[in-house]
């Protein structure tokens, strides 16, 4: 096992590494599907739904190009009014984040998620005091994917924290946002992503929070 490994800012995705939000964006899918009068993706696609933007999502699953954004309105609809709390932490992600916190790591989230949604959703699940900023999506195309957040957040840091940030994603719009940035990427399979695609450009699969932490933790003091 590598004991030096240069990680010391830890970059987190949400949707499908922090939490398993599955039921309530396939909730709020279908429901624009069902809004816009279209007909609703196979079952054996929803997961294909978690963890990229909308933005790319729907018009991939046949939504029109110029519903797109009527397509997320609805979404929106329902996933600000419950959807939300259809989610739940994926097991052991309070104990890594404990873990990594207790280890000294400041902790960060960049997530295509709108912003404000996500600082509500981890204080809602009792998670959002781990990290040290919780950087997200705008509402409108301003700030849209991963690479976009990513940009957002790095600008407020200096440039030896850059130099020993990673960030921890589950698919592979994580790996290329990283990639995008001069970031490497951590990836994990308990999400929604291929691990086998993902593997091609990320700096290591890791199959569990357990697993996360003791490969951050190992020859590092407190």
């Amino acid at each position: 096992m590598d004991k030096s490994l240069p990680y010391r800012q830890l970059l987190f995705d949400l949707d499908g590494t922090v939490m398993n939000s599955v039921p309530g964006v396939i909730g709020s899918v279908l429901y624009a599907y069902d809004c816009l009068g279209l007909p609703q993706p196979p079952e054996a696609q929803y997961r294909e739904f978690v963890g990229p933007p909308l933005h790319v999502s729907f018009p991939a699953h046949g939504v029109p190009e110029e519903q797109v954004w009527t397509a997320i309105g609805y979404y929106r609809e329902r996933y600000h009014a419950r959807g939300k709390y259809e989610a739940e932490p994926y097991p052991g992600i309070p104990a890594l984040l404990a873990g990594l916190k207790e280890h000294g790591f400041p902790l960060y989230v960049a997530t295509s998620k709108p912003e404000a949604l996500s600082v509500e959703i981890l204080t809602y699940f009792g998670l959002a005091s781990f990290f040290n900023r919780i950087a997200g999506a705008t509402e409108d195309k301003s700030r849209a994917d991963k690479e976009a957040v990513l940009r957002y957040l790095l600008e407020e840091f200096s440039p030896e924290e850059r130099a020993g940030a990673v960030l921890i994603g589950d698919t592979i719009y994580d790996v290329e946002g990283a990639a995008a940035v001069g970031l490497p990427c951590i990836a994990v399979t308990w999400g929604c992503g291929d691990p086998e695609e993902m593997a091609k450009n990320a700096v290591m699969l890791v199959d569990s929070p357990e697993e996360l932490l003791q490969i951050l933790t190992e020859g590092r003091d407190r």
